[in-house]
């Protein structure tokens, strides 16, 4: 077996010497260190051989493969030495040019309306909340007292699912985990992302962003909605833009109210953008049901509550004069380079 190993040895140091091509060396590798290898396979043979033979085979034939091992790695970096050098050179790099410019980016004007909004509420005594996109028929309807023929639950208007879940319709569900959690007094703002199955146009969208506001506890009044509101559409817009109800029904507030604001761009004077009624449609409010409140187990009889839901979309089209809610999601240098 020594004679064997010998010649073993002797093949494969001539055969690495004499390869120039790094593919070959690597099938040299394998053909005399693989697991099908002669080596491997006189490894394997060891325990067959008397007690005084092993150990001077078994150092043979380990000194043998550690020195394929080394001139393979010799070979190997002399090889790719080689090929750098054949390999065309790179054209030296000027040191004296001037560097490129870095671009600073921004936020989107969309998430800049809405960290403003939630600073507004936040310094008005408002915690910042969020909750599940995709949520249960239970969560997104029937908790807000939202009856089984009412038009919203339809497949016309709402993303239902194969599990039997939904993509929420608005943020308000989010009321609803919050109150089956904690008890009053409650003073909240849920941000987020909706879904309805609206066809895409310069005012509506598939995906859009809104933030509902709740507020519960002892002796809370119509009063206190339209305070909270006011205030809030005069920080956000100014101290000329007055806000206005006008009455309107939602399932889950009782009185419920449609919210304007004065037109931005005429002042109430009239012009395209508010068709001429000087008025600005923004979203809805109303004083909690009861039904509602009664759904999370809260005394209807001791606490009352306001809520309202405004588009965050719909505010920063405003703020920005921007004329389509597609602009907003086109990823379009030209547009959102304006806001850097």
């Amino acid at each position: 077996m020594t004679e064997e190993i010998q010649n073993l040895r002797g093949q494969a140091l001539t055969e690495i010497l004499t390869c120039k091509d790094l593919s070959k060396l690597e099938n040299l590798r394998i053909k005399f260190l693989g697991r099908k290898s002669k080596i491997s396979f006189l490894l394997s043979q060891i325990g067959k051989l008397s007690k005084e033979e092993r150990p001077v085979i078994g150092n043979l034939l380990n000194k043998t493969k550690k020195e394929i091992e080394n001139q393979i790695s010799s070979r190997k970096e002399a090889l790719q030495i080689l090929k750098r050098k054949k390999s065309k050179p790179q054209k030296a790099f000027d040191i004296t040019l001037p560097g490129r410019p870095t671009e600073i980016g921004a936020k989107h004007p969309l998430f800049q309306t809405w960290e403003e909004i939630e600073n507004i509420f936040i310094s008005l005594g408002f915690e910042i909340v969020e909750g599940p996109e995709i949520e249960t028929e239970y969560y997104n309807f029937d908790a807000l007292n939202t009856p089984e023929w009412h038009p919203a639950r339809n497949l016309s208007d709402t993303f239902y699912l194969k599990n039997g879940m939904l993509l929420r319709t608005e943020t308000s569900p989010v009321q609803i985990h919050v109150m089956e959690r904690y008890k009053p007094p409650i003073r909240i703002i849920a941000p987020g992302r909706c879904y309805r199955n609206d066809k895409p146009d310069a005012s509506h969208s598939p995906i859009f962003h809104q933030f509902e506001a709740l507020v519960v506890d002892v002796g809370i009044t119509f009063a206190d909605l339209k305070g909270t509101l006011d205030s809030f559409v005069k920080r956000l817009f100014g101290e000329k833009i007055h806000s206005r109800f006008r009455p309107h029904f939602f399932p889950f507030t009782e009185p419920s109210a449609e919210i304007d604001i004065l037109c931005i761009n005429c002042n109430g004077k009239g012009c395209k953008l508010c068709k001429n009624t000087g008025w600005l449609e923004m979203g809805g409010a109303g004083m909690v049901d009861p039904n509602v409140l009664k759904e999370v187990k809260y005394d209807s009889e001791k606490y009352t509550g306001f809520a309202f839901g405004l588009g965050i979309d719909r505010i920063t089209m405003l703020r920005y004069r921007i004329p389509d809610i597609r602009i907003l999601f086109k990823n379009d240098l030209r547009f959102l380079q304006q806001f850097v």
